[in-house]
């Protein structure tokens, strides 16, 4: 057996993107060429994603219920963020969608920094460096990013929020 040496961030955008495939088939090199990650990476996340039990032991299918208390309980301590500098970028956390259909965000804007980013706010690390460049190609994936971020940087408000836009996309309630 496969010794577990921690999460890593790439960890939870593998696994998102997965969920965000919605029951379609996939194998791991869709995933590698579609977060820009080598195939290699995808399989040692899904090695450790399983070991961690956030994902079936074929590892083709997300344990929902599981990876929903990860993110929800876990997700800010194991990978805690700090905002930065005002930067241009891509929205992220409550500046994007969907959390920023509940609340009007004012100052306080959140970005992945992006030189061909649109929007100005402060600087937010991604899970993964590749994240601001292609997230516009699927909606539903930078959706579940931008909860996942709330949870992240976000207050209580915030977070009550992204729970249950969290709990509709993967225990569909």
């Amino acid at each position: 057996m496969k010794k577990h040496n921690g999460m890593r961030p790439q960890d939870i955008v593998v696994l998102l993107k997965i969920v965000a495939y919605n029951n379609k088939e996939w194998r791991n090199i869709d995933v590698a060429h579609d977060i820009h990650i080598s195939p290699s990476e995808v399989s040692e996340a899904l090695n450790r994603c399983k070991i961690a039990g956030l994902i079936d032991s074929k590892k083709r299918k997300v344990n929902l219920n599981s990876f929903y208390e990860f993110i929800i309980y876990g997700l800010k301590y194991v990978f805690p963020v700090e905002p930065g500098a005002v930067v241009k970028g891509v929205p992220t956390a409550h500046s994007a969608s969907p959390i920023k259909d509940y609340i009007a965000a004012g100052n306080d804007i959140y970005v992945w920094p992006y030189a061909k980013g649109t929007v100005r706010g402060q600087a937010i690390e991604p899970l993964y460096n590749t994240l601001p460049q292609i997230v516009q190609q699927d909606d539903i994936f930078y959706e579940l990013l931008a909860i996942v971020d709330t949870f992240r940087v976000g207050r209580v408000r915030e977070i009550n929020i992204a729970t249950e836009e969290l709990k509709k996309r993967l225990l569909n309630d």
